[in-house]
């Protein structure tokens, strides 16, 4: 197993670490103008279990935030009526979260203001190499985040984009705070058997009352939900920015992107659902993921016609050799009320 490198940086306003692993950005560490520190990014506790060689390399040592190029991944899987596996699809579409979240990316320009990576593809995939750029921000808790994308050939993509946050384990701790958007559709089906909390398929107004399969209601934006689930919902027509309100620590970790190239917000509620290793009925984490795609189903879901997908709110984005694609987000923290 080739080792995980790290690089970390500090700034006025908080250190950060990136490790070589699937580009992972975390742990974050800001520093608040009233002099608190907090660290809204999740890492999951097995990155020392000498038995995290058995798992998929983008669970190995999870954490934080990185790029899925392309987003979700292909495979064998019922689907219902409406969906389709018909769009395209390519050698290495079945790998979890594109070959990026699976390998180890090379250290590019490094410095005490910035950090560099790139990751070059298998020559018979279409896309040839990601770069990202990871920032702090000189004069504030915040850092900016720069990924350009290279293809060898015109494609259709999925992509995405994977920040996952902390929760503690007090049921509503944290408040979900998403920006403007169209609606919620649920998972059109169980995304863990055994552990599915959401009516499958649906589509609500509101993230507050959104419809479970016993025939009551939860409220989605207060995490941890109240009872064990491994769920996703996605909200399409979002206006390109979400916050968290951790209500107990008394801060608000905010996510700004570009909503022209990340129309939908998924959202991950891994929520002691998942029983087997590394999971162990024990994992508490809120994913918060710009993405363009249909849930996290893969290019030959995505780039074909379904349920998810709109003029407004597509599920993949078109690339070209000629035109390299480039995107910012920034990540921040400020001080906020209790409660």
């Amino acid at each position: 197993m080739t080792e995980t490198t790290r690089r970390g940086l500090a700034w006025a306003h908080g250190c950060l670490a990136v490790q070589s692993l699937g580009g992972m950005l975390g742990p974050v560490t800001f520093l608040l103008p009233d002099g608190r520190q907090v660290s809204p990014l999740h890492v999951a506790p097995w990155g020392g279990d000498p038995n995290r060689t058995a798992l998929p390399p983008i669970l190995q040592e999870l954490r934080g935030e990185w790029p899925c190029v392309p987003f979700g991944s292909d495979g064998s899987r019922p689907l219902p009526k409406g969906w389709s596996d018909t769009g395209e699809s390519f050698v290495g579409a079945d790998v979890p979260h594109g070959h990026g979240s699976n390998v180890h990316w090379n250290w590019g320009d490094c410095d005490d203001r910035q950090i560099v990576l790139t990751c070059s593809y298998p020559e018979d995939h279409p896309v040839r190499q990601l770069r990202r750029r990871i920032v702090p921000d000189p004069n504030a808790a915040a850092i900016d985040i720069t990924l350009e994308i290279e293809v060898r050939r015109p494609c259709r993509l999925p992509i995405g984009l994977h920040p996952t946050f902390r929760l503690t384990p007090r049921p509503g701790s944290v408040r979900l705070e998403p920006g403007k958007y169209n609606e919620a559709h649920s998972f059109p089906g169980d995304v863990e058997p055994g552990a599915a909390l959401f009516a499958p398929g649906g589509r609500w107004s509101k993230l507050q009352s959104v419809d479970a399969r016993d025939g009551t209601t939860v409220d989605a934006t207060s995490v941890p939900l109240d009872q064990n689930a491994e769920e996703l919902l996605q909200l399409v027509g979002v206006d390109g920015t979400v916050a968290l309100h951790y209500r107990d620590e008394g801060f608000r970790a905010r996510l700004a992107w570009q909503k022209e190239h990340f129309p939908s917000l998924l959202l991950w509620y891994s929520n002691r659902g998942r029983k087997a290793y590394p999971w162990d009925g024990k994992h508490l984490a809120l994913g918060v993921e710009p993405v363009c795609s249909a849930l996290d189903l893969g290019p030959a879901v995505s780039t074909a016609d379904n349920p998810v997908a709109s003029p407004a709110s597509p599920t993949s984005l078109s690339f070209h050799p000629d035109q390299p694609f480039i995107t910012r987000y920034r990540l921040s923290v400020e001080a906020a009320a209790l409660g």
